[in-house]
């Protein structure tokens, strides 16, 4: 058996009114004048509003960040702290957020290269303090080691160790605002996150546990959440599961990722929705290669009928009763995009743990499939 490595080292903290902790964790951390990381979106919310009272005037706020984040926003981000002179961020939103938060890091640390010069192999201790406070409750983001960003029309992920937040706050009162919509499509990239790195073959156990537990709490809370955003207890179950599905997919993900990244950069589309397009179909290519694959999963849904054909048709049903039901298509996708498409899902990295292997042709078919 080949060496693994298991790290969970997160810090966390749950639980409604947490964000009101904010000021003792700056002043614990260090940070005397924070860098707030958001989108433009949050500015008129109820939540970030609690976030600048929590703050009380101090710090810098930015609010450039795009739906998918290219790397001109981290440029303009880095300049940005070193103009007000900030020594800590707090990145606050949803995954794009998160992302830009944690990359921007890298260049306040290295000046002098860009993204495109990244070198992973290179020492990056010694990163601005980072707090991560998600507003939405999918991409995990706030735990996880990486940042996605476009750079030259391409999805790039970028993987240090050292991008983990000091301090994650999941505090489920600020996603009561979040739209029914954004609630379904950043749920259900949470539920991908945890069926995907379940079945990557990665060796990975206890990751494999969180992952199942976090795909049964989805299956309960999020129609709720999606019904009524109001009702805090599934807004806080979401938060966790979602946070599970990050933790989880240190496993990696599959290729329904792998999909899903070139989706956003070439068709514009979110990144949870375009997950939740073609998870059904890569789940039924996937079954169809390797029989009981999906055994497990449906028993943490409580199927009892828990085949790989029970499973996939409840992840239908569940997507499609959250109103995520329509194909590729309805969302402005055309055949004439599919070899860009094809072309750099297979450059994409996700598809090479999927738990049966891919072609470029494969994928190809599969979007296809959710046309």
């Amino acid at each position: 058996m080949n060496l693994a490595t298991f790290s969970f080292p997160t810090t966390i903290r749950f639980g409604a009114g947490a964000i009101s902790e904010l000021p003792t964790h700056l002043a614990r951390l260090g940070i005397a004048q924070p860098f707030v990381v958001t989108d433009p979106g949050l500015l008129v919310t109820g939540a970030f509003t609690l976030l600048k009272t929590t703050l009380a005037g101090h710090g810098r706020v930015f609010a450039e960040v795009e739906p998918n984040p290219a790397e001109a926003n981290v440029e303009a981000a880095a300049r940005a702290f070193v103009e007000a002179g900030c020594d800590g961020i707090v990145a606050f939103g949803g995954g794009s957020a998160l992302d830009v938060g944690k990359a921007v890091r890298l260049r306040i640390k290295a000046p002098g290269r860009t993204l495109r010069e990244f070198d992973f192999e290179a020492d990056w201790s010694g990163l601005a303090p980072l707090i991560a406070v998600p507003t939405t409750a999918g991409t995990g983001s706030e735990v996880g080691r990486s940042a996605v960003i476009v750079v030259d029309g391409k999805k790039c992920v970028f993987f240090h160790p050292t991008l983990l937040a000091a301090l994650v706050i999941l505090d489920p009162e600020l996603t009561r605002e979040l739209p029914p919509k954004l609630t379904a499509a950043t749920g259900a990239d949470a539920l991908t996150h945890c069926i995907e790195s379940f079945t990557s073959p990665v060796f990975h156990p206890m990751c494999d546990g969180i992952a199942l537990e976090g795909a049964r709490l989805i299956t309960r809370a999020l129609p709720v959440a999606v019904k009524n955003g109001s009702d805090l207890e599934a807004r806080s179950t979401m938060q966790i599961a979602a946070a599970m599905g990050g933790i989880a997919f240190q496993k990696d993900l599959g290729a329904t990722h792998s999909l899903a990244h070139p989706l956003s950069a070439i068709c514009g589309l979110h990144h949870g929705l375009a997950n939740a397009i073609c998870l059904p179909h890569v789940m039924a290519w996937n079954a169809a290669r390797k029989p009981g694959l999906y055994r497990r999963v449906g028993s943490a849904f409580g199927l009892e009928i828990a085949d790989d054909s029970a499973t996939i048709s409840a992840v239908r049903e569940l997507l499609k009763g959250i109103g995520l039901g329509d194909g590729l298509r309805a969302h402005g996708v055309r055949e004439s995009h599919l070899d860009a498409l094809a072309e750099q899902a297979w450059e994409d990295s996700c598809h090479k743990t999927n738990p049966v292997p891919v072609t470029r042709a494969d994928l190809r078919e599969l979007y296809e499939n959710a046309l």
